[in-house]
Parts: C-alpha cells; sequence; structure tokens
C-alpha cells in the first residue's frame, strides 16, 4: 500500500512542476507595480492550467498525508540498520546465538617467557 501510494505521490509531483512550468508568467514581480486591478480582470479568471494546478495541489497534499498515517502504522523494523546483527553460534556449540555488534579482537600472542639462547 505504502509503495502505491509513494508512486503515485511522484507522479503528482512531476505533473505539478509540469503544469506550473506550462503556465505564462504574469509579470509585475510578485505584484508590485501592477496596480490592484490584475487580480480581478478577466486574466485571472481561472483557466483549464489553473484547475489542473489547483487540483493536482490538492492530491499532492492528500497523498502527502496518506502517506505520513501509512508509514506511522508500522511498529517492526524495517531496515537492517535498525535491527541488531546476530552472530550465529560456533558449528558445535549449544549456546544461543549471542548479539554482538562486532566480532570479537583476538588477543595478541604472549611472549615467551624465558630467553631463547642460541
Amino acid at each position: 500500500m505504502q509503495t502505491v501510494l509513494l508512486v503515485i505521490h511522484v507522479l503528482i509531483a512531476i505533473f505539478l512542476i509540469a503544469v506550473v512550468l506550462l503556465q505564462r508568467s504574469e509579470g509585475g514581480a510578485l505584484g508590485i507595480g501592477g496596480g490592484g486591478g490584475g487580480a480581478m480582470s478577466s486574466r485571472g479568471a481561472a483557466n483549464l492550467l489553473t484547475r489542473t494546478t489547483a487540483g493536482l495541489a490538492g492530491a499532492f497534499m492528500v497523498t502527502s498525508i496518506l502517506l505520513a498515517i501509512v508509514s506511522g502504522s508500522h511498529t517492526a523494523p524495517t531496515s537492517i540498520l535498525d535491527s541488531p546483527l546476530t552472530m550465529p553460534a560456533p558449528a558445535g556449540s549449544t549456546a544461543p546465538a549471542s548479539t554482538e555488534t562486532a566480532p570479537a579482537v583476538p588477543a595478541a600472542p604472549a611472549e615467551p617467557s624465558a630467553p631463547i639462547s642460541e
């Protein structure tokens, strides 16, 4: 379910970017110096691209919320980095597997106690 929602979410994002880039700029640097009448003119009326943008934006928000809900319902770790590393037990051992995170480093060999003479 989460994978299907994620694929739909990505497709909506790609279409939303494409539709926004297809729209014609109205200029005016965010309305600075453009006057107040521009928002009420016929150019401000909703056409196909602006309705499509609004629909895709709404669908993007809905899939975002659904993905947040679905991802919050998982309780078991899904990544190998989240689960502890278990070491297998030696072949002839009856002891359970250890849960060490790294193998033990072997001790350095002991030096001989008596000096070697030639």
